[in-house]
């Protein structure tokens, strides 16, 4: 726990700097991905005054924001499609309380265990469907009811433009273009004294006051004129979409295991960002619990912590949860007394927005990383679980990308067990490793490594260790990455396959 004495001189001052940055990043994506689930876009605004107000108070990551996330719009547009919007708030309440639970009995260090290549090859695959989704959105059109379909439209969108005959289809893409090319100009020119405006802001912003001076006939965002219209309070009949139809119970799972894993992968991406307050995982569960119980109490949107809106706060500055809980209040505040303004902004400039938004979700280099590191078969999870979540459904690619990491274990099923060996000298500390470091391990090594004393000087042995899969190893090279830009000195002893895995 930080103490007032531990805190930076002008923290205050940069905390609160820090919450406006991370706002006007917030506020263009809590909409734009309410739309790309299908659902109004005061709904994701609603989680992120939650995300703020509520999550920032009892995250286990201090400097980490939590809101709507592109991760979670695909499978909340299915379960709006196939079962109204009213299945949404039940299904979320069970998936807090599953969350809530896990925190309770310390389950969360082992979302860390999920193969890298299942997370971002779901995370490319969400980042793929949301693309050739709101595609259409930037032509003031509806996403059809799947990734395929959306992405078989496509043509038949492009070619029934008409540039001889500029109307309502053509102005919206005119405007979703714009957007996009705002974004990345800006991001690519802006200057060094305004580096923390956003691009997304600068988009939206710039795309609206065309559309407002010009009097462009585009479709608009409708937002109502009390946020407390947004909210959807719990009746006699809340829970009867999950009594009436349990397969929807699987999705409760489903919603909370990827946005637990998500949380959970971005937490530690912060941790790397920053030499404060360490993660305290299983209380960001907790808080994560408690933040997406309230979210379907009040009929909005899941919410994980995202790593888009918390690198933009550590990079503002950000020194203790004041940040977080601030920019939550600055939605709840502009939501509040500014909603006609949230009227003007054209619906193509948003799906501009997350068609950026999902492109970068699309990592190629991630993919080229894992093979020139560790072979052909962590590539090959990750493209099975790439094309399984495009052409099926989120939960078949996930489940596929874990039996498929199981192949990674049979070669040392005697081994399994890790054991972890660790003695301090005056001078310095020493690590031996023995047995086959797998995802199995990944909870027992990262306790280890966190508890070692910081700062004193260090050897890691791994000459009883057969072999090492990826997501040990990606964790072992974050780490060790991290002890060297603090400047701790790191002895690696092992054989030459080990080194080369782990160099950075």
């Amino acid at each position: 726990m930080m103490t007032a004495a531990d805190k930076p001189k002008g923290w205050m001052t940069r905390d609160i700097a820090a919450s406006v940055v991370v706002f006007l990043v917030a506020m263009p994506l809590c909409m734009g991905i309410a739309i790309a689930s299908g659902v109004p876009p005061e709904k994701g605004l609603v989680t992120g005054i939650i995300g703020g107000l509520v999550v920032g108070l009892f995250a286990g990551s201090p400097l980490q924001v939590s809101g709507p996330a592109a991760g979670l719009a695909v499978i909340v547009f299915e379960l709006v499609r196939d079962h109204g919007l009213s299945a949404l708030g039940p299904i979320l309440v069970l998936a807090g309380l599953l969350q809530l639970t896990a925190g309770i009995f310390k389950l969360g260090g082992w979302f860390r265990a999920i193969s890298p290549a299942v997370v971002h090859g779901m995370l490319a695959g969400i980042g793929a469907l949301i693309v050739v989704g709101q595609f259409h959105t930037l032509f003031d059109a509806k996403p059809l009811s799947s990734g395929l379909a959306n992405l078989a439209a496509v043509p038949s969108r492009v070619m029934g433009l008409d540039p001889s005959n500029i109307a309502g289809t053509e102005i919206a893409l005119g405007i979703g273009l714009l957007t996009i090319a705002l974004m990345i100009g800006w991001e690519k020119l802006r200057p060094t004294s305004m580096k923390l405006v956003p691009g997304a802001l600068i988009g939206v912003v710039g795309a609206t006051l065309v559309a407002w001076f010009a009097s462009l006939n585009v479709v608009r965002v409708s937002v109502p004129e009390s946020i407390a219209a947004a909210v959807a309070v719990p009746d006699g009949g809340f829970l009867a979409p999950l009594l009436t139809n349990p397969a929807l119970l699987l999705s409760a799972v489903a919603i909370a295991f990827i946005a637990s894993a998500e949380t959970l992968l971005s937490a530690a991406a912060v941790d790397r960002m920053h030499d404060g307050v360490r993660t305290d995982y299983n209380k960001e569960l907790r808080a994560q619990g408690i933040g997406n119980l309230l979210c379907g109490a009040a009929g909005a949107l899941p919410m994980t912590g995202v790593i888009v809106r918390s690198s933009a706060n550590v990079q503002a500055g950000a020194t203790t949860r004041l940040s977080t809980i601030l920019h939550g209040a600055w939605i709840l505040g502009f939501v509040a007394l500014l909603p006609w303004l949230l009227r003007e902004i054209p619906m193509a400039a948003l799906g501009g927005v997350l068609v950026v938004t999902g492109a970068r979700l699309i990592s190629l280099k991630h993919v080229t990383h894992l093979f020139a590191h560790y072979g052909v078969l962590p590539a090959l999870i990750w493209a099975a679980t790439f094309v399984l979540v495009v052409t099926t459904d989120l939960l078949t690619g996930v489940l596929a990308g874990l039996a498929l990491s199981l192949i990674e274990l049979a070669p040392h099923v005697r081994r399994l067990n890790l054991k972890v060996d660790t003695n301090h000298s005056a001078e310095r500390s020493h690590v031996r490793l023995d047995g086959a470091a797998t995802f199995l391990s990944v909870p027992k090594l990262n306790k280890a490594l966190d508890a070692l004393p910081e700062g004193k000087p260090l050897t890691l042995e791994l000459h009883g260790v057969p072999a090492i899969d990826h997501s040990c190893a990606e964790l072992l090279r974050e780490w060790l990455g991290r002890q060297r830009k603090r400047g701790y000195e790191v002895e690696l002893l092992g054989s030459s396959a080990h080194l080369y895995r782990l160099a950075a």
